[in-house]
């Protein structure tokens, strides 16, 4: 079920982060009908009080591609870019959103998230670091890079993409790096219902912070999405959650202060 929310949320180490998850079917190579069907979406989460929107991972493109529609649609990045700042300054929310982007190596293609700010400046990126199955690493190369946290609105958030939340150790580095929330769009396939109902809870629990999973539903050519998209706070709490089957705009105000004593009493010399 989703939780709706009204009211504007205040941040900062006590407060809370109002974030929105937007639980969709796919649209594979409609950048167009997707960039429109955003702009309802973050204006519905404005409405709503929402400082951030988390898409669903290759938003813009859709993630049932082949290489050849990957490539192109990274070579339309740019473009695609400042279509989602426009849609993120008219609304006045931060959006952050699955795409394709260039890679330095003949023909590679990463798989990001860019935090693009209610100014329609940029304000953070991740490239996806762990590629799953046989698509994954037909379509993209994987980061070199580890995660890292940056700014919104007086916090530290960092961000994941799909099958990088279900390693323990990107959640942690993001949390050790002063992440208060976790922002993860995701393309995650029918039969893997663990992952929204127990391994991302374990990561925001274990960790003390908010983790923002933001899932497809329905299907493309390839793959049948599994939704269950799923917003938690710092104990693991489930603070608002979608379906397996429906569109649905969820949101939740997430406790920023810090939760547990794992962080603290954590000994990595011995790890």
């Amino acid at each position: 079920m989703s939780a709706a929310l009204d009211g504007s949320a205040s941040e900062g180490s006590g407060g809370v982060l109002r974030v929105a998850a937007w639980q969709c079917a796919p649209a594979v190579s409609d950048t167009g009908g997707n960039l429109r069907r955003l702009s309802d979406a973050a204006a519905g989460a404005a409405a709503r009080g929402a400082a951030v929107l988390v898409t669903p991972e290759m938003l813009t493109s859709g993630y049932g591609l082949d290489p050849a529609g990957a490539r192109l649609h990274a070579a339309r990045a740019a473009d695609v870019e400042a279509q989602v700042a426009d849609i993120a300054v008219r609304h006045g929310i931060a959006v952050a959103w699955g795409h394709p982007v260039p890679a330095p190596v003949p023909g590679g293609v990463y798989n990001a998230v860019t935090l693009t700010g209610a100014d329609g400046v940029r304000l953070g990126r991740h490239l996806k670091t762990h590629l799953f199955g046989d698509l994954d690493r037909e379509l993209f190369v994987p980061s070199p890079d580890p995660p890292e946290t940056f700014e919104f609105r007086n916090i530290r958030i960092g961000m994941l993409v799909c099958y990088d939340v279900e390693f323990p150790e990107a959640v942690r580095r993001l949390a050790v790096g002063g992440a208060r929330a976790v922002l993860v769009p995701t393309a995650n396939m029918r039969g893997f219902e663990e992952v929204p109902e127990l391994l991302v809870r374990a990561r925001a629990c274990e960790n003390g912070c908010g983790v923002v999973y933001a899932n497809y539903c329905g299907a493309d050519p390839v793959f049948t999405y599994g939704g269950l998209s799923v917003i938690c706070g710092p104990g693991g709490e489930v603070l608002a959650s979608a379906g397996p089957d429906d569109e649905e705009l969820i949101i939740a105000d997430v406790p920023l202060a810090a939760r547990g004593t794992y962080l603290a009493d954590r000994r990595p010399g011995l790890y």
